[in-house]
C-alpha cells in the first residue's frame, strides 16, 4: 500500500514551473490547466462518488491570466457559476414630485367677492345713468351724462373682482381631490371638502383618493412547467399622493393594469400549477403550488406594491379570484390530474394492505399459534395480501 506524504502549495508550485529532475523521479499526482484550479487526479477516477476521502486538497492557484489574484477564479469559472435571478428594476420617483397642500380659502371669502363686485358694477351703472336702462323701475341719477371713463374704471375693477370671487369657487367632495397647476408647475393638492375658494387661474385635475377594486379579465399566463393558464386578480388599491398619480404618468390607471399583468405572469411563472406537474421540485413533497392562493396572493401583493409605489398608488392586496387550465391544455391536465390521484389512492391503500399483512403474520408466528417454512409464508402472505385488497375495493 503506497502512504501518500503532504507537501505544501509552495512545493508544488515550484515543481510544477520548473526542474525536470524532480518531475522525473516522482510522477506528478496533479493536473495542472491553465484557467482552472488544480484538481487531485483520484477524484476523476472514483467508483463511488459518495465515497469520503481524506485528502488534504492545496488552495486553489490559479495558472493563467497575468495580474489575476492568487486564488481568484479565472473568467471560464466565473461564467460557470449559476446566476442568481435579480428582481425587476422599479421605476424610480422623482423626489421632487411629492404631494403638498395647495392655499386655498373658505368659500365664504370667495362669495363676499363675488357679492362686492357685483354691487360695484350696479353702483357703476347707476352712477352712469345706465341702470334705469338695463332694469327698467329702478332708481334713476339726476344729471347723468353716460358712461365715462371713470365709469368704466369701476365696471372693469368691479367685474373683475365679481369675476374672481364666483369663479374660484368650488365644491369639494368626501374622497374626491384637486391636484392645482399653474402653466404647467405643480401648485399643490386640496383634500378640503365644502365650498371653497380656489384661485380661478389655476387648473383643476381631480382625482379620486377612495379605496377601490378591480377585478381584471382573464390572463394569459405560464406557471414553471411552461403550461398555459388564465388568472383572473383582484386588486385593492387607493391613491395616496395625488400628484404623483396625476403628473408622475399619463394615466395611472391604465399603467396599474398594465403592472398586474407583468407582476401575475412574473410571478405565477416561478410555481407549478399542481403537486403532479414535471419537474416540480419539492411539489410532491409539500411544496407551494399555485393552488396555495394566499402564499401566491401575497407574493403578487408585494411584487405590484413596489410597482405602483412610485406613481402614488398604494396596493393593499392582490389576491387570485380563479386559476385555470388554458381551453387548449384544459382536458389534457384534467385527465393527468385524475390519473395522479387515482395512483395516489392505489399507493396508500397498497401501503395499508402491506401493513396489515406484516401485522397478522407477526401475530399468528409470535403467539405460537402456526408453524410456518419459507414456502407456507410466502402463500400465506399473498392470500392475505388478496384478501385484503379486495376489502379495500369493495368498499
Amino acid at each position: 500500500m503506497s502512504t501518500t506524504t503532504e507537501r505544501s502549495p509552495e512545493s508544488d508550485e515550484g515543481r510544477g514551473r520548473g526542474g525536470a529532475a524532480g518531475a522525473a523521479g516522482r510522477p506528478s499526482r496533479l493536473i495542472h490547466s491553465e484557467a482552472t484550479t488544480e484538481i487531485p487526479v483520484h477524484l476523476l477516477f472514483r467508483d463511488d462518488p459518495r465515497d469520503p476521502v481524506g485528502v488534504a486538497l492545496p488552495s486553489a492557484v490559479v495558472r493563467g491570466g497575468a495580474g489575476r489574484p492568487r486564488g481568484e477564479p479565472g473568467p471560464r469559472a466565473a461564467a460557470a457559476r449559476p446566476s442568481v435571478p435579480l428582481p425587476p428594476p422599479v421605476p424610480g420617483a422623482d423626489p421632487e414630485l411629492a404631494e403638498r397642500r395647495a392655499r386655498v380659502l373658505p368659500g365664504a371669502v370667495g362669495v363676499l367677492a363675488g357679492g362686492v363686485g357685483a354691487a360695484g358694477c350696479a353702483l357703476a351703472l347707476w352712477w352712469a345713468g345706465v341702470l334705469p336702462r338695463v332694469l327698467p323701475g329702478a332708481p334713476g341719477r339726476a344729471g347723468a351724462q353716460g358712461i365715462g371713463a371713470a365709469q368704466w374704471a369701476v365696471l372693469a375693477g368691479a367685474g373683475a373682482l365679481a369675476l374672481f370671487g364666483f369663479g374660484g369657487l368650488a365644491r369639494g367632495r368626501v374622497g374626491g381631490a384637486w391636484v392645482l397647476t399653474l402653466f404647467g408647475r405643480y401648485r399643490g393638492s386640496v383634500r378640503r371638502t365644502g365650498l371653497l375658494w380656489v384661485n380661478p387661474l389655476l387648473l383643476r385635475r381631480r382625482v379620486d383618493v377612495r379605496l377601490r377594486h378591480w377585478r381584471s379579465e382573464p390572463m394569459a399566463a405560464v406557471d414553471r412547467s411552461g403550461v398555459a393558464l388564465r388568472v383572473v386578480v383582484l386588486v385593492v388599491w387607493r391613491v395616496r399622493d395625488t400628484a404623483r398619480a396625476a403628473l408622475a404618468v399619463a394615466d395611472h390607471q391604465e399603467y396599474l393594469r398594465e403592472c398586474v399583468e407583468a407582476t401575475a405572469a412574473r410571478v405565477l411563472s416561478r410555481l407549478p400549477a399542481d403537486a403532479f406537474h414535471d419537474g416540480a421540485r419539492g411539489a410532491a413533497d409539500g411544496g407551494p403550488t399555485l393552488r396555495d392562493a394566499e402564499a401566491v396572493g401575497e407574493a403578487l401583493t408585494r411584487a405590484l406594491a413596489a410597482q405602483a409605489e412610485p406613481v402614488g398608488i398604494e396596493v393593499f392586496s392582490v389576491q387570485p379570484t380563479r386559476i385555470e387550465y388554458a381551453p387548449e391544455v384544459a382536458e389534457a391536465m384534467h385527465r393527468r390530474r385524475i390519473a395522479a390521484l387515482d395512483a395516489r389512492h392505489r399507493d396508500s391503500v397498497l401501503t395499508s394492505v402491506v401493513d396489515s399483512v406484516e401485522d397478522t403474520v407477526t401475530r399468528l408466528t409470535t403467539r405460537g399459534l402456526v408453524e410456518l417454512d419459507d414456502y407456507e409464508r410466502k402463500a400465506l402472505v399473498k392470500d392475505l395480501t388478496v384478501a385484503f385488497y379486495t376489502g379495500h375495493g369493495e368498499r
